[in-house]
This record gives C-alpha cells, structure tokens and sequence, in this order.
C-alpha cells in the first residue's frame, strides 16, 4: 500500500476583504501504507484544506506533500476522494454515476466489458444491487452516500480521501455505514485519511486519530487507536478504552474552543 506524507505543508487564502487567511502551517503528518487515519478538530482549522491537498486538487505554498516518496504535483490515479456533498448526476442511473469513475480515469465514455460487470460488482459491495437503474432522487441519503463510495471505488484506489461523508446523514443510517465503510476497508485494504467532526466516529473507525489546533492548523496531538478491528463484530464503544480515548480527545479539542 503506498505511503502519504505531508512534509511542512502551509497553505492560506486571500480573504473577502483583501486580507490573508493562514489555514495551514508547517503541518507535516505521515499515513503510512493500509491504515485508517482520521483527522478532527475544530471548524476552520483546515480538514478540507489538507484533504484537498492531498488529492491534488489545490498546491501547498510551501512544503511538499509526497506519495510514495514521490512529489505530488496534481491528482493521481492511485487515489479517489468521496465528498459530504456527494454530487451525483441527476440525469444518470446509479449505475451511469459509478461508471463515471472509470470512465473520467479512462477518458472515454464506453466501457469494457470487464469494466462493466466491476461496476455491477462494486454496486453489490456496497449494498446496491437491484439499484442499478434507479436515479439519485429515488434514493435515500444513506444509499446515495453509498452510490458515491462506490463510484470511488470502482477506481480501485489505493489511497481513499473522504471528507466527513456520513456528516449530513441521520444517526442510525450512520453508524451503518460507518459498519459498513469497516468491512469494506478489510476488503480492499485501501490506505484511508478521513475528516470528520465526530469523536465517536473518528475512534470507532481507524487506527490513528490526527487531533488539529485552531487555524491555522496545525497537529496538537496523535492517538493510536489499539481496538480490536473489526470493531462491528462487538460493542467496541462500550470498552474501557474506547471511552478513555474519547475523553482524552474531547478535552484536547475542548482547549482548542
């Protein structure tokens, strides 16, 4: 699995006004190879900036952000991103909208054969078969979120950027997906950084919880995370250990407030 690092990353935005907005700064973090990292922190202290850095999408000032020890110096094919805003084309099936995964990587609009029953395939692992010819407004948010991740993963990511995807959604539908994101995680054995604001969520799921300070942002503290995975194969919230953590986390963002 391949390796990201943020070596020093700073990045900042020109405000309404004219004035300079620091989001990043000397942020430097490595997510090694087929771990589950999860960042948290309070509003505005840069989650999305860093995601989006790492995708590609938008350049750090200064700093590197490395793939493989390689430069990142735009999107790789290595990676997907899965948004909160999930973004589906209205117009298109389901299916049509995974496809649009291979298809964008591809640069052409017909699939294979091969490609055609991986899509099927992918709609089946995340829990939407006999879907595939249903529009997104037929769906519940739940299972439009999981029209999304599928439409990452059809790519075959190695690394897979989700920023708070399960944010939007209500409660149960969450913690269902959150089962569900794990056992898929186990599956593909993708490296995943994650941004959520979910303490609960950011334990529960990964190995590794990234705590941020107040922009600009930077790392305030690391928690390892050494529940046993699967965690849906038992009541990993109700352990000693996950309640320890949680409350280390909350009074570390707390102070951040």
């Amino acid at each position: 699995m391949p390796e990201l690092e943020f070596v020093n990353v700073r990045k900042s935005y020109r405000g309404p006004t004219g004035e300079n907005l620091l989001a990043l700064d000397d942020f430097s973090l490595k997510v090694a190879g087929g771990r589950f990292v999860t960042v948290v922190g309070p509003s505005g202290c840069g989650k999305t900036t860093l995601l989006r850095m790492a995708g590609g999408l938008i350049p750090s000032e200064t700093g590197k952000i490395r793939l493989d020890g390689a430069v990142l110096e735009g999107p790789s094919p290595k990676m997907s991103m899965v948004f909160q805003g999930i973004g589906l084309m209205p117009w298109k099936t389901i299916e049509g909208n995974v496809s649009l995964g291979i298809q964008l990587q591809a640069h052409r609009q017909k699939l294979t054969a091969e490609e055609s029953h991986f899509v099927k395939a992918t709609l089946e692992l995340v829990g939407l078969k006999g879907f595939e010819h249903y529009y997104p407004h037929q769906l519940s948010g739940g299972m439009q979120q999981r029209v999304g991740l599928a439409r990452a993963l059809v790519r075959q990511p190695e690394i897979l950027l989700m920023d708070e995807p399960f944010g939007a959604l209500d409660a149960q539908t969450r913690t269902v997906l959150q089962d569900e994101l794990l056992n898929l995680w186990g599956r593909v054995k993708s490296t995943v950084l994650f941004i959520t604001h979910d303490l609960d969520e950011a334990i529960y799921l990964s190995d590794m919880v990234v705590i941020m300070r107040r922009r600009p942002g930077r790392i305030k503290q690391v928690l390892e995370v050494n529940l046993p995975q699967p965690r849906y194969s038992y009541d990993a919230r109700a352990e000693k250990e996950f309640t320890r953590l949680r409350s280390i986390a909350w009074q570390s963002i707390k102070e951040e407030l």
